[in-house]
Parts: C-alpha cells; sequence; structure tokens
C-alpha cells in the first residue's frame, strides 16, 4: 500500500512537472482566444529589427522572457483595435519575466507610426520597426495582425492570426501558463 501511495505521489509530481509552462488551449478558446493555436516548439529566428534611432535588436535580447510578439502595421484595422490591449497588457504584466514586442511591419513611416500611438492611447509600448519583414519572413507571416507567443528559451509556442483583446482574463491566463516554471 505505501509503495502504491509513494508510486503515484511520484507520478503526479512528475506530471506536473511535465505540463509546467504548457497552455491550456481549451481554457482559453473557451473564454475568447478561439483562433489561438498551438505551434510546434521552434527557435525564433536570430534577424535584426530596429527602434526609430537605428540601434539594432533581436529576439534573443528577451532570453529568459516569455515574449508576446505582435506584427502590425499603420494600415491595418484590425491593428488599431488590438493595439490598445497589447498596451493594456504590457502595463500591468511587462518586466523582468515578460514584455510585448509590437513590430511595425513592412513600410511604416515614423510620423505614421507615431500618430498611430497617439490616436489609439499606445504609450507602454516602444516602437520598434522591422521594415524589411526581416522578422515577419522567416516568421511565415502573410497578413496582420498576427501575435506569437515565445517561450522563455526562445521557442515559438503559441500564434493567433488576427486581432484578439490581449488585456482580456484568457490572454493574462495563456501569459501566466507560459511563465509558469
Amino acid at each position: 500500500m505505501l509503495r502504491s501511495l509513494l508510486l503515484y505521489t511520484a507520478l503526479v509530481i512528475g506530471a506536473n512537472a511535465a505540463t509546467a509552462g504548457e497552455i491550456d488551449f481549451d481554457a482559453a478558446h473557451a473564454n475568447g482566444l478561439s483562433k489561438l493555436t498551438a505551434t510546434e516548439a521552434t527557435p525564433v529566428t536570430d534577424a535584426v529589427f530596429y527602434d526609430p534611432e537605428g540601434g539594432e535588436h533581436q529576439l534573443q535580447d528577451y532570453a529568459g522572457k516569455v515574449v508576446m510578439l505582435n506584427f502590425w502595421a499603420t494600415w491595418c484595422a484590425p491593428c488599431r483595435e488590438e493595439m490598445p490591449s497589447l498596451d493594456a497588457v504590457q502595463a500591468e504584466m511587462g518586466g523582468d519575466d515578460f514584455v510585448v514586442v509590437a513590430l511595425a511591419t513592412g513600410r511604416n513611416p515614423l510620423p505614421g507610426i507615431e500618430k498611430f500611438f497617439e490616436e489609439t492611447g499606445v504609450s507602454n509600448l516602444p516602437i520598434l520597426l522591422d521594415p524589411k519583414q526581416q522578422i515577419a519572413r522567416p516568421m511565415g507571416v502573410m497578413g496582420m495582425p498576427v501575435t506569437v507567443l515565445i517561450d522563455r528559451e526562445g521557442n515559438e509556442r503559441a500564434r493567433l492570426i488576427g486581432g484578439a483583446d490581449w488585456s482580456s482574463e484568457a490572454a493574462k491566463q495563456v501569459i501566466r501558463e507560459l511563465q509558469a516554471p
């Protein structure tokens, strides 16, 4: 009897460790993120993106953090609706363990981006640029918006094509699940 109890306890502990950092897609779908799909845990590209001053950045700069990578454009109507929720989730959850990286993808002149941010009330996200789609192309982004969830190890874990309310409780739960040890 004691042996069975010890074996059962070990299996439960092992099962919990195996699911750490896993997304409950059924719960996410049931609670408003119906377009969120699991992806093969694939390392993200090491291509460069830029800030307005020409500074170079890579997704590897965020190693150790859960990253919500969003591809957007100033001309994209669903992006206009979605961007305030990305800004809100960055304000609430951004820090040492999580960051929203919103990349203006393709041709997006800086004055247009600044106007977009002002009109949509975005104040917690830096302006980041992927003008030649050096990040978007290798990641298979064909339209916008697209949001990719990346784990601490730099692997794509989930993707949502189209807009979503990233400040919703369902979205925050997905982030917390990816943050789990």
